[in-house]
Order: structure tokens, then sequence, then C-alpha cells
């Protein structure tokens, strides 16, 4: 049985994002699974808005960065400022201190102030001047790129993408819900009214259970079926990494337990294939505006070829 809290978060989420069920799911999934999630759509979907009520429905602090091509990696950390009254260097917290951290247009800023965001996430602390700093506990980045547009870009390379535990998009509402939207919408994403659902200590309870979850040894050997297949596959240049594998076991257990079981089945883990595995894989003929579709569409075709134990 799904725990009341989450129950309750996937309603409360459902309100605000109409029509989005299988995002809010996903969105729900990666913060179970204590990992970082990219939202490659065009603007205007509802990605900013996602992000927002996520924070806000846990209690915990919102913070949007838009990222520019002339951003330093102190716009995202944070900068020591000498004070005259104490001579002494007070460092003044950037946006990245906060529980859910949306990203947006990350490929729009320069190598070196992307990598300073994806350091955080991969350490959930930063280092200034030597000395190192733990960011709020749970923290989640919320990435958003233009599959669309990429002008004036820096593409993220692999190595990279990799941080991001899941990769997902949005697209269009439906034209009955669509509808309700320009009927009920707010104009901005912040005067939206938020109570939260859930507190800190409650989501730190409920990524502990999630690393729980029981993988049978058969479920284990499925999950690897997939890995293996993807790094034998013809159209396939890179295939998924052990650090890839790891991440399908934790999105599984994360879908188990939203699901409302303490185990995982086949089912937990084809539905995480693709928001797992479409941006760690490098197909054969590689374009930065295709790249996780092809993908994707690569491993819905593996679906049939890969029986469940």
């Amino acid at each position: 049985m799904q725990p009341a809290s989450l129950t309750a978060l996937f309603q409360q989420l459902q309100g605000i994002i109409r029509g989005k069920d299988d995002a809010i799911r996903d969105a729900i999934t990666c913060l179970l699974a204590g990992g970082h999630l990219l939202i490659e759509d065009i603007p205007g979907v509802g990605k900013t808005t996602l992000a927002y009520a996520v924070a806000t429905s846990i209690g915990g602090r919102f913070s949007r960065i838009q990222f520019t091509n002339d951003m330093l990696p102190s716009d995202v950390l944070g900068v020591s400022i000498y004070q005259e009254k104490t001579e002494k260097f007070e460092f003044h917290p950037g946006p990245i201190f906060a529980n859910v951290v949306l990203a947006d247009e990350i490929n729009r800023t320069s190598p070196k102030t992307q990598s300073s965001l994806l350091e955080c996430m991969e350490r959930s602390r930063i280092s200034i001047e030597g000395n190192a700093m733990d960011l709020p506990s749970p923290f989640m980045v919320i990435a958003t790129q233009n599959p669309l547009d990429y002008e004036g870009t820096f593409p993220l390379p692999e190595n990279q993408l990799d941080r991001f535990l899941m990769r997902i998009s949005m697209g269009y509402p439906d034209p009955a819900v669509e509808k309700e939207i320009l009927q009920h919408a707010e104009p901005h994403y912040d005067a939206i009214s938020v109570e939260p659902v859930l507190q800190h200590n409650d989501v730190l309870e409920l990524q502990s259970r999630c690393r729980e979850i029981f993988v049978e040894d058969s479920m284990l050997d499925y999950l690897l079926r997939w890995v293996h297949a993807t790094r034998e596959h013809a159209r396939f240049r890179i295939g998924i990494s052990t650090r890839g594998a790891i991440a399908l076991k934790r999105v599984s257990q994360a879908r188990a337990l939203l699901a409302g079981r303490n185990f995982v089945i086949p089912e937990d883990v084809e539905a995480s294939i693709v928001p797992v595995f479409a941006h760690r894989i490098l197909p054969e003929f590689s374009h930065p505006d295709s790249n996780a579709r092809a993908v994707a569409d690569e491993l819905q075709m593996l679906q049939g070829k890969i029986p469940p134990p």
C-alpha cells in the first residue's frame, strides 16, 4: 500500500500540474531515489511550476537559477566578501543552497559553470577557498534544456549527463486539460498557493526506505540483461556503465515504493529504462537534437527481446 504521505504529495501535484501524471510520478520517483532530474522540453509546458511545486510541497526552499553564457561559478555557489568592520571575509551563500534548485537552461552557461553545479550534484557539498560546506538535505536539482534551440549553447558532455539520475520530457497537455489550465492558471508559478504535505525528515525517511526495497536475484539478472543489451547493440556506440546499472536499480526501487510495494517487479524496471538509460547511451550516429529520442526508440524496440524473469 502506498504510504499516505506519498499519496498526499501525488494528489497535490496533480492539482497543480494538470494532465501530467507521468511527469509527476517521475519527479517523485527521482526525489525518492535521491537523484537529480533533467527535463528536456520547449519553454512554457510547466517545468518551472513542477520544480516549484515539488519544493514547496515538501516544505523546502526553492531556488531558480536562470543560466546565461556570462555566468560564473560564484553566481551559483556564492562568494566571500571582505568586511571592513571585522577585517574578515564573510561568505554569502549562492542560490545552490536550497532543497530544490531549478537549473533553467543549463546548456546556456559555460562548461566551467556547469561543472561547478554538477560537482554539487555529485557530492551534495561545495568547496570554497578550501572550506567544505554541506548543502541542505534533502537536495535535488531539476535542470531544463530546450531540445530545439542549440544556438549559443554548451551541450552537456556524456559524463556530465550521467550525473542526472533521470531524464524526461513533459509534452503538450491534452486539449481538454489545456482549456482547464486557461480557465484557472495563475500568471506566475510563485502565485500558486501550496501547503507542505511532507517535511524534510519525512523525505529523508522515505529515501531511506527506498534503499531497503528488496530486489530479488532474478530481478537483478533481468536488470543486467538490459544493461548488457545496450553494450552489445549494433546501433549504440556506448552502452550503459555500472553506474547506470546502479541508477536503474535505485529508480526501480523508488517506483516500487511509490506503488506501495516493498519489492521490485519487472514493470518497475521496464518503466525506468527510458528515463534512466536514454541520456546515458551514445548512438552510432550522434546529433544533439535527436540522440535521446533515437535511443528511446531503440530501447522500446528491445522491449520484446529481453524476457522478464
